[in-house]
Formats: structure tokens, C-alpha cells, sequence
């Protein structure tokens, strides 16, 4: 069934998904502090200014990467009308990632955020935006790139508690594990099609070279058997799916993280990052306009003209929607 093309109050003005949005915005981040009760400090929050109520984007980052790391995306995000929460990761926690092969701290981790922001009608959150700026809990998207792409969907599937009730899934090049036989806890691939029980609206964005290694000398950052395909294959309609055909893994994060992942742990594409960025992005925006306010233009155009609108080469490019 084709969803409605009327605009109801998207939190967009601008004419495509792949420019920058209309909206200033302005990010900080939230330190751990005796008085607070912040969970996974540094919390980044990528904030528009003006005054309005805007969704919320629980966005979990990839194994050992700085949330910081992806403030590029999410100002391009941000500017089309979106708050985006991303939990940080402590010292402690770094080092926990490094040697402890499993997610299920993630993946509470994550529920303990979105639980936070859920706290009192979004007392918590609130107190860190301006006053001016609200967050509208009706409309929350939970989303994850690598292995925080995996803690998103075990957290969805139920792996840990939330009272915060999410309203779509975007996983971003998500990774189950460093190869089929020790895929890290909690497993949630069955390699059974259409076996996730998730009753949301769900966008997989993978990349062409993400299950390349570097030179040999690394193993792949999202190896074949564990990344972005076999989501897919488990996903229920409705589903959307693109490939950046000619990117790697990490060639959405900012620039200085991407060229130093690509010199030494994971291929990188011979494009621009920045493209890849608004690539990724305008696929946010246009999916989230889609299942959170029934406008499916952006979406549409996507789906029907990927090669005339996006920055960046897509295939394949599917929405079931039913």
C-alpha cells in the first residue's frame, strides 16, 4: 500500500533532504556530575535553535568511536528539524569494549539513556535545551552505526528494558559480530528471512566496502555473514534498504576519522565524505518524514530516482512497504 505524498507538519522546510536544512543548530555535551543523574557521559546533544518542538533521534555510535566523532551528520541531521541524543562512552568503558567481546553493555546502556530522556515527560532532556526548545517524545527514532547498529536492534528486539516507545529503526551499516562463528552477545541474527519481531518502520543503510579488509593486515570492519544483508534478510516490511556501493564503513564520520580509519583498520571509498555524509543523512530525514509525519515525497523520489537525487551511488535501493 502506497503511503500518502501530503505533508501534515514536517519539521522540514527545505526543498530536498540533501542540503542542508533551515534551521541554525548548536550541540553540547552533558558531563557526569555528582548533581545529575546522566547516563553514559559524555551525552552529545545536536540541538536546532529556534524555538519549536522537534523529534528526538536516540543515535547509539560504533564500537570505540567518539560520539563527537559523528557531530558532521548530525548538524546536517540537526538542520532539517531533528534533535539527536547520542550516549558517550566512558574510559572505563573503552577499555571494557576492547576486551570484553559482547554488546549487552550497550545495549543497557542504551535503554538507560533512553530512559533518561523519558524520565518525568522529558524533564531530563529538556533541562539540557534551551527553553525555548522542546523535545516531542511522541516522535523518537532509535538508530546505530556498526556495533552501537546491533545494540539499536537488540534493543528494539527487547534485549533491555524502555519506557521510551520508539517510533522507527535506522541502523547504520550495523554489525553483528567479527565473523559468523563469535558473533558477540546479544545474537540477534537467525539468518531466518523476515524473523525479526520489531513492530516499527525500519531503514538499513550499508556500505559497498564495509566487508573489505585493510590492506590484509585487518580483519573486515563489517564482515560478510554479519552486516547490513543479513538485517535486511530479517526485517519485516515495512523496510527500507540502500548501499552506498562505493564506500567503507567508517566513511560517514568526520573527516579526520574516516581518513584515519581508511590509512590503517578499515577500506575507505575513493569519494567525497562529505557526500557520503549527506547521503546518509538525507536518507535519515526523508524516512523519518515518511513514518513520523505520512510525507513520503522525499522518499519516493529517493526510491524511484536514487541516481537523480542522491549525492552518492545506491544499489540496491528498496522499500517494501507491506
Amino acid at each position: 500500500m502506497m503511503l500518502s505524498n501530503e505533508s501534515l507538519s514536517a519539521p522540514t522546510s527545505s526543498t530536498t533532504c540533501f542540503e542542508n536544512g533551515s534551521y541554525t543548530v548548536e550541540k553540547k555535551s552533558v558531563p557526569k556530575s555528582s548533581s545529575s543523574d546522566t547516563p553514559n557521559p559524555p551525552l552529545y546533544i545536536v540541538y536546532p535553535t529556534e524555538k519549536g518542538t522537534y523529534p528526538v533521534i536516540l543515535f547509539l555510535h560504533g564500537f570505540s568511536i567518539p560520539n563527537t566523532s559523528y557531530s558532521s551528520l548530525f548538524e546536517f541531521i540537526a538542520s532539517h528539524g531533528y534533535i539527536i541524543v547520542a550516549p558517550g562512552q566512558t574510559l572505563f568503558g573503552l577499555f571494557k569494549g576492547l576486551f570484553v567481546a559482547s554488546a549487552i553493555g550497550d545495549v543497557d546502556d542504551a535503554a538507560l539513556t533512553s530512559n533518561w530522556i523519558n524520565k518525568n515527560q522529558g524533564e531530563n532532556l529538556q533541562r539540557e535545551l534551551p527553553s525555548d526548545v522542546s523535545p516531542d517524545l511522541e516522535n523518537v527514532a532509535l538508530a546505530g552505526h556498526s556495533k552501537g547498529g546491533k545494540a539499536a536492534f537488540a534493543l528494539a528486539l527487547g534485549h533491555a528494558y524502555t519506557s521510551l516507545k520508539f517510533k522507527a529503526l535506522i541502523g547504520l551499516d550495523p554489525v553483528e559480530g567479527p565473523n559468523t562463528a563469535n558473533r558477540i552477545e546479544p545474537k540477534i541474527l537467525n539468518y531466518i528471512p523476515q524473523n525479526f519481531n520489531i513492530p516499527l518502520p525500519i531503514a538499513l543503510i550499508g556500505t559497498g566496502l564495509g566487508d573489505d579488509g585493510r590492506c590484509g593486515f585487518f580483519p573486515p570492519a563489517a564482515p560478510w555473514g554479519c552486516n547490513h544483508p543479513f538485517f535486511f534478510n530479517e526485517c519485516k516490511p515495512p523496510v527500507c534498504y540502500f548501499v552506498a556501493k562505493d564506500f567503507g564503513h567508517m566513511d560517514m564520520v568526520d573527516d579526520w576519522l574516516a581518513w584515519l580509519s581508511g590509512m590503517f583498520v578499515s577500506k575507505t571509498g575513493k569519494g567525497s565524505y562529505a557526500d557520503m555524509r549527506r547521503a546518509c543523512g538525507g536518507i535519515f530525514v526523508a524516512f523519518l518524514k515518511t513514518y513520523m509525519f505520512d510525507d513520503a515525497e522525499d522518499l519516493s523520489t529517493i526510491v524511484d530516482s536514487p541516481s537523480s537525487v542522491v549525492p552518492v551511488k545506491l544499489n540496491p535501493v528498496l522499500w517494501l512497504q507491506s
